[in-house]
């Protein structure tokens, strides 16, 4: 096996509200009397960066502390180390869990910068977990998906001494608030849209907490209270942790900033009085009380609270705005003497701005490709009149609400855009056009009121033509649609509200997908994840270009009950700025593949440390970009 060195990064994630709810709630499959866990979670930008390649045992070198770990991948020596609750415990455990399931050797990790504070709620140890996970996953080929990585990343830390939850999970979903229902051993995830940029400060409060304390005493509450100390701890995890789960993610979605930091106060207030008791070494937590009753804090703040499993950990405060945040940073800094850093969550921006590519020459439409562009070729829409393929995309998006189209085109064929959508008909021939294409006429010139041009003037792929786009989309989150493909709703909104809708809910990079056979997937970019239930999108766990059919049925695929199903991309996404830096740092660095710089290598890297969603909208893709799909299109779309 090539002994090639990978780059890692796994963030930290950060429980707004619910902690201690996703352990709690696990308990139900015990006692069914015991209320879900609820917790609302984001992932954070800080984490951990590291390099790792394969070895004969497991080496961990720390280049920041000098500390460096070494052991044979030996199950029961790396299990009694785990157990041990050593400094090393986390990444023994998982190594044993690994050791356990799968024959293979060691790998060296190599620790380059740690952003995330250890032992202060932001999940420091199921980071280090999962980048161990990692590791072993992308090394050995084990075919994990983000789930399943997450899943051995936990058994890896519960092998120690800590009883964590699996809220950890988060941080696979990207720095976008989400909500984490916990049933058992089922956990369901559902998106939280963001009214109001969130602005919060979390300070390290310099002191110390046992976490394994703390879980240790709460959990002896569970599955059945056997006082009133124990019920009112199931009490405060439960029906209150619920109620104000659901106030909090009403006031983040209405955008009542100030309300959210009232429950924040009450959480706080409520866990103190329920929880608290059992663990009153811990969770009397002067040193956060301090800190929450401080006039200044509470001057410019709409509330705090502890965070993680609470205790002299970490604090959280939410600011009234941008300004106010960066005051009580510094305030944490200068007057208190501790650590802090900000977090913004941003809000769900409304999707305004299309890209659409269409300067490729048509090479798989030759010979009337010759003498008319791609993007020109007839269709018979569903309202009988004939119009270029443009022309039925840009009705598509305008349709959706975008109010800005950029079209990528070749600088010669400008002269054909204009006469289409800035050139008047003359008087000779809107003479002759009956009154509701005149009317056509009109929406036509509005159309190209919306239209801005950027020239491709070499075709590196679909990635270097997004990139010229950057200007265009100005930090915003753009549509792309791909300039030879038409689509067909089955409901009331057409296949792109569809999608803007599903990221305006999510925030996050999204793309469209289709189901398509396992024969077929080496035609299509493939995207593979697992479906909750019967929701129409999942998280991405990989991207991958055009993959044969026998390692898609091995590994890339999507899990649905048990099936495994095929997504191909669809031929929409909505994309965020962070795509727009990655394909800068791929023309800057010359990473092409095929002689080309690839989009869908860009956005799966952003994907590992942002996040993804798949949309399975409810319609169809009809191509028009070779002979026979454009025969197939040009058909379906005349008898409808």
């Amino acid at each position: 096996m090539e002994n090639k060195e990978i780059e890692l990064f796994v963030p930290g994630r950060l429980c707004i509200m619910g902690e201690h709810s996703d352990w709690a709630g696990r308990y139900r499959d015990v006692n069914n009397k015991i209320e879900k866990g609820y917790a609302i979670v984001t992932g954070i930008e800080e984490g951990i960066f590291a390099t790792a390649k394969i070895s004969d045992k497991l080496i961990v070198k720390n280049t920041i502390s000098k500390k460096t770990f070494s052991c044979e991948m030996d199950y029961q020596e790396l299990k009694k180390i785990a157990e041990s609750g050593s400094y090393w415990s986390y990444v023994a455990g998982v190594a044993a869990c690994i050791k356990e399931q799968y024959n293979i050797g060691g790998i060296e990790i190599k620790i380059n910068k740690v952003t995330i504070p250890e032992k202060k709620g932001l999940s420091s140890s199921a980071a280090i977990c999962v980048l161990v996970t990692r590791a072993f996953n992308q090394l050995y080929n084990l075919h994990l998906n983000t789930m399943g990585e997450m899943n051995l990343a936990y058994l890896g830390e519960i092998t120690t001494p800590s009883r964590c939850g699996k809220l950890d999970q988060a941080c696979a979903f990207g720095k976008k608030p989400i909500l984490m229902e916990f049933d058992g051993d089922r956990i369901t995830v559902k998106d939280i849209k963001v009214k109001n940029d969130l602005h919060f400060v979390f300070a390290d409060l310099m002191s110390k907490k046992n976490t394994i304390k703390i879980l240790g005493d709460l959990n002896k509450a569970f599955p059945f209270a056997d006082n009133e100390v124990e019920t009112n701890v199931q009490k405060g995890l439960g029906e209150i942790n619920k109620k104000l789960i659901s106030e909090s993610i009403e006031c983040i979605e209405k955008g009542d900033n100030e309300g959210l930091g009232k429950i924040m106060i009450k959480f706080q207030e409520n866990f103190d009085k329920y929880v608290a008791p059992a663990c009153p070494e811990e969770l009397t937590s002067p040193k956060l009380h301090e800190v929450l009753n401080d006039k200044n804090i509470k001057e410019l703040s709409f509330g705090a609270k502890g965070v993680g499993s609470q205790g002299d950990g970490t604090v959280q405060v939410l600011a009234k705005d941008e300004k106010t945040q960066n005051k009580i940073k510094k305030y944490f800094e200068k007057e208190l003497k501790m650590d802090a850093f900000n977090l913004t969550i941003e809000h769900t921006k409304p999707v305004k701005k299309a890209i659409i590519p269409v300067a490729g020459n048509g090479t798989r439409m030759y010979p009337i490709t010759k003498s008319i562009k791609k993007a020109f070729l007839p269709i018979i829409d569903e309202d009988g009149i004939i119009k270029p393929v443009i022309l039925c995309l840009l009705e598509e998006v305008i349709n959706a609400g975008i109010e800005e189209v950029c079209l990528v085109i070749d600088e010669a064929d400008q002269p054909e855009y204009d006469n289409l959508f800035n050139k008047p008909l003359s008087a000779d021939v809107t003479s002759k056009l009956s009154e509701d294409m005149l009317k056509y006429e009109s929406k036509i010139l509005s159309i190209g009121k919306k239209i801005t041009y950027v020239y491709q003037k070499e075709k590196l792929g679909l990635g270097h033509a997004v990139s010229l786009c950057k200007n265009f989309a100005n930090n915003d989150p753009v549509l792309l649609v791909l300039g030879d493909q038409l689509y067909k709703t089955k409901n009331s909104k057409n296949c792109t509200e569809q999608i803007i809708d599903s990221f305006e809910k999510s925030g996050m990079l999204t793309v469209s997908v289709t189901e398509v056979d396992k024969k077929d997937v080496s035609k299509y970019g493939i995207l593979c994840g697992n479906i909750q239930d019967k929701d129409n999108y999942f998280f991405v766990d990989k991207m991958v270009e055009k993959p044969e059919e026998s390692v898609a049925e091995e590994k890339y695929y999507t899990s649905y009950y048990n099936q495994k199903k095929y997504y191909a991309v669809f031929g929409e996404y909505i994309l965020t700025d962070e795509v727009f830096k990655k394909l800068d740092e791929h023309i800057k660095n010359n990473v092409k593949e095929r002689g080309e710089f690839q989009l869908t290598s860009a956005l799966d890297e952003v994907r590992e440390v942002h996040g993804m969603v798949a949309y399975i909208p409810d319609g169809e893709m009809l191509d028009v970009g070779n002979v026979k799909a454009y025969k197939r299109t040009f058909e379906k779309k005349s008898n409808d």
